[in-house]
């Protein structure tokens, strides 16, 4: 057995995740994960005093009540993070609910604080998989794969556009939301777009599904819904959390179960007039290791639109990187 397998197989038994910003997403991110029997050691991580321990003593209380033999740790500093196999990143400046503002206004601030976090893990945690979840998350992503260094970097992209596109689709066509299948792509927030080509309801496409069943539904406010509910959940809420937590926990259960799903994260492509990889949403094969992407079967719109959405994604990072540099 080789040395990628023998790591495999002790990450399939045993997963090291930590999990580094512990606000409104961190934190249900966090509990999700060990709710579903993920971890066999989580630690949690968050600069403010006292906050990612406290948040440890509830994981502990839910580690009892679930009966699951979990070693739970909190830290204050990044640089305490060690032998992690997984490095989930949330910690930074969250939209402000009430405010007209978009993501990609969040990047030079945050910014600052994945550099930080890149570098602080990356001696003690060798081989460690980063997962970025800190806004705007596609071009924090290459952020993070700079002052990583890390093989493996991903953002969560579109895979929560995905879950608001099933769930509004689902209901749409009035049919289960189980029995429908799709997903969006593009960059996370308001430049998402749906991939209608990958839209289905019962296994048959989801016009073919309304011909037949004489469903009228509107994609156009399905992509709006799409698109805008998270403002909604932010002004009335604060932000979003479950959701988001959800989609999160899907992506960590497909690295670590290697169940080579497919999950509409952002990975690095290569872009005609790019001079390097950009990490956009595309619905991809994931486990262990990065699969193949659905690209080459989306309509000739659909990845225009995706190659679109990298340019927008690319000139994000570039302004970040400029200013922390």
């Amino acid at each position: 057995m080789g040395a990628e397998d023998k790591k495999l197989r002790r990450t399939l038994m045993s997963l090291n995740i930590a999990q580094i910003g512990t606000g409104r997403v961190g934190r249900p991110t966090a509990y999700s994960i060990l709710c579903a029997g993920l971890a066999s050691n989580l630690m949690v991580c968050d600069t403010k005093p006292g906050l990612a321990e406290a948040f440890a003593e509830e994981l502990r209380h839910v580690s009892a009540s679930l009966r699951l033999d979990v070693e739970i740790t909190g830290y204050e500093r990044a640089e305490e993070v060690s032998g992690a196999d997984i490095i989930l990143i949330s910690a930074g400046k969250p939209r402000t609910p009430g405010l007209k503002m978009s993501r990609r206004d969040l990047s030079v601030h945050n910014a600052e604080t994945i550099r930080y976090i890149s570098e602080a893990t990356r001696s003690h945690n060798p081989g460690a998989k980063y997962v970025v979840i800190t806004n705007p998350v596609d071009s924090m992503a290459m952020i993070c794969k700079k002052y990583s260094k890390a093989d493996f970097v991903i953002s969560t992209g579109t895979n929560i556009e995905s879950l608001r596109f099933r769930s509004r689709l689902a209901k749409s066509l009035e049919v289960p939301v189980s029995k429908v299948q799709g997903w969006a792509g593009g960059e996370h927030g308001s430049a998402a777009v749906i991939l209608w080509s990958t839209a289905k309801a019962y296994g048959i496409s989801a016009d073919e599904y309304a011909r037949i069943e004489a469903k009228l539904f509107d994609k156009g406010s399905i992509e709006t819904y799409m698109k805008s509910v998270s403002k909604f959940v932010v002004d009335n809420i604060g932000g979003t959390e479950f959701g988001p937590a959800a989609s999160f926990r899907d992506i960590i259960r497909a690295i670590g179960n290697n169940t080579d799903e497919v999950l509409s994260v952002a990975t690095p492509m290569e872009i005609d007039g790019i001079p390097e990889p950009v990490w956009v949403g595309v619905p991809t094969r994931l486990g262990y290791s990065l699969g193949p992407s659905l690209i080459n079967s989306l309509s000739e719109d659909e990845r225009g639109a995706i190659k679109e959405a990298a340019k927008a994604i690319y000139k994000t990072y570039k302004t970040a990187l400029e200013a922390i540099e």
